[in-house]
């Protein structure tokens, strides 16, 4: 089986910080969100990955990930160019899969759990798509799937306006070749693109051999700020801490905290796990952190408090303001001397905010 990660689209809900960058690279707990997903497909067997490519500096998604040998894997960059939507990614792919079966896997999802006991399923089946759903709060926001009674499913749409279940597709699909020759019959919807929804809702009704499997523990689409700093919440809830770099006498470090190597925490500092803290940061005198915090490397935290929040690498922060459920890019630099009330933010690379 091979795997399929997209890794285009612009990413609009997330700007400012897309200018500069592609949505799947955004770090979750210190992490960036693609390797979340290639780390799931290598752990479930799958090691022959192909990575869709928009047009948000494609360059950057190649500069991480490489040929995929520092993750165990063998990746093929497949180029879509304008975003026409998922199916018509997947369709990109048909030289890349043969006729192999293959799972597709959005590359700015996060999913606990992983995803090998679907992979075992649809392996062994007799089933020509398989695809992952979770309950969501407001279903109008997703693909949804109608199970019946007995849990087989019935049909999928695309947002639709009055749902009649609250199952969404998670943006896991698991494929045959057989997928092909729909793409290839779709007209673009209402958003001008190519929907996946209705290729396996057409693909259901041709063979009768869709099926649909919940998802086990959470999932998030991170396509939101205020999902990016959810996902991070969840991650560093099941992270282990361990100290690597300097912590000074006077500071204090409370419940599951990670200190990268040659980063210094100054005396009157206070870490309140989950908390995650990259390579040759300075955090203190007298700074508050936390709890579920990632800052990334070569940070700077003077004073002030954080709390709930994602720092990117190379940030300033000089404020005794404090920051929360805050986003924030690399090379920012903050500072405030003002005490009278918090910080919520979403700054792009290299901004600069002084109050």
């Amino acid at each position: 089986m091979k795997g399929l990660i997209l890794a285009g689209g612009n990413g609009t809900r997330l700007r400012p910080l897309t200018h500069t960058g592609p949505k799947q690279l955004i770090p979750i707990a210190n992490k960036p969100n693609i390797l979340y997903c290639l780390e799931d497909l290598r752990d479930a067997g799958i090691t022959d990955i192909g990575i869709i490519l928009g047009n948000n500096m494609p360059d950057m998604v190649r500069q991480l990930l490489k040929d995929g040998s520092d993750h165990g894997v063998r990746i093929t960059y497949i180029e879509q160019g304008e975003p026409k939507g998922i199916a018509h990614a997947v369709g990109c792919a048909e030289e890349f899969m043969g006729d192999e079966p293959f799972v597709v896997y959005l590359g700015d999802n996060i999913l606990q759990g992983g995803i090998r006991y679907m992979v075992d399923e649809f392996s062994r089946g007799d089933m020509e798509a398989l695809v992952a759903l979770t309950p969501v709060d407001d279903p109008t926001k997703f693909g949804i799937a109608e199970l019946d009674a007995e849990g087989n499913l019935i049909g999928l749409e695309e947002k639709p306006e009055r749902p009649r279940s609250d199952l969404a597709m998670v943006g896991i699909y698991f494929l045959r070749s057989s997928i092909f020759p729909i793409i290839k019959k779709l007209k673009p919807s209402w958003r001008n693109e190519l929907e996946i929804t209705e290729a396996i809702d057409l693909l259901r009704r041709e063979t009768g051999k869709v099926v649909a499997r919940k998802v086990r523990g959470w999932w998030k689409d991170t396509g939101r700020p205020e999902d990016i700093i959810h996902a991070n919440r969840m991650v560093l809830a099941e992270m282990k801490g361990k100290v690597e770099g300097t912590v000074e006498q006077g500071a204090t470090l409370e419940g599951e905290v990670t200190v990268g190597e040659g980063t210094l925490i100054k005396a009157g500092s206070v870490i309140q796990g989950p908390v995650i803290i990259g390579k040759n940061c300075s955090i203190g005198p007298d700074a508050r952190i936390g709890p579920h915090v990632a800052i990334g490397d070569l940070c700077s935290v003077v004073n002030g408090e954080v709390e709930s929040s994602i720092i990117m690498s190379g940030t300033t922060i000089s404020c005794s303001k404090r920051i929360v459920d805050s986003l924030i890019g690399s090379g920012c630099v903050i500072e405030s001397q003002q005490r009278k009330s918090g910080l919520r933010l979403v700054l792009g690379e290299n901004s600069q905010l002084r109050a």
